[in-house]
């Protein structure tokens, strides 16, 4: 591949990954509620989730999303059904457990971790993205395509890395913010819910 299409697609990467979206507002919320680490673990998962989708690229297993309705909408329900259970969650937390213990809600690192990457292989518009935007930039005459599209996967996910954790470190400066106020705590986590709400109402009614 030459460097004028690596750099391009680099370029590229990194606005996508500043555009609004689903992953970034979910790494924001994520820092804001439980902290700059937590959203970094969250940016952990969601990129691992990225890996998943480049090798089904690669292997060509996305297009089968993009071809079949009934996979297509197993996948996002699934996804919206996540969505919906963490805003059950945002909902649930109560005033008298933040006032007591702030972190008292905060999930494991190991759930965190988790929750990044359901977010983000149960999102078949992903799928779709990356089967759509990689084979753009990958070359049949600079070599094997699955390989460049393992190395352009690698260079969208580094780049999604170095947004969501700037992201994250941003957002942990909110939670820093929240630690004395028990009452914001309480209205950030109804906003999350709100939010988490949302992304599934949009990830259910989304089409191919």
């Amino acid at each position: 591949m030459s460097p004028e299409s690596i750099l391009t697609f680099t370029v590229a990467s990194t606005l996508l990954s500043l555009a609004p979206g689903p992953d970034n507002i979910f790494v924001l919320m994520q820092s804001a509620l439980y902290g700059r680490r937590s959203g970094i673990l969250i940016t952990l998962g969601l990129c691992t989730g990225l890996i998943f989708h480049t090798t089904a690229v690669a292997l060509g297993v996305a297009a089968v999303f993009a071809v079949s309705v009934t996979a297509f909408t197993l996948l996002k329900l699934v996804g919206a059904g996540y969505l919906l259970y963490l805003a059950w969650g945002a909902f649930r937390a109560s005033a008298s457990n933040l006032e007591d213990a702030p972190r008292a809600n905060q999930p494991a690192a190991g759930a965190l971790y988790r929750r990044g990457i359901l977010m983000n292989i149960t999102n078949p518009k992903v799928a779709i993205f990356f089967l759509a935007f990689l084979p753009q930039f990958a070359d049949p005459a600079a070599g094997r395509l699955p390989l460049q599209i393992f190395l352009l996967g690698a260079i969208f996910i580094t780049a999604a890395l170095g947004v969501f954790i700037a992201i994250a470190c941003m957002a942990g400066f909110i939670s820093d913010w929240l630690k004395g106020s028990s009452r914001a705590q309480v209205l950030l986590n109804r906003l999350a819910g709100l939010v988490f709400t949302a992304l599934a109402l949009r990830l259910a009614t989304a089409s191919r």
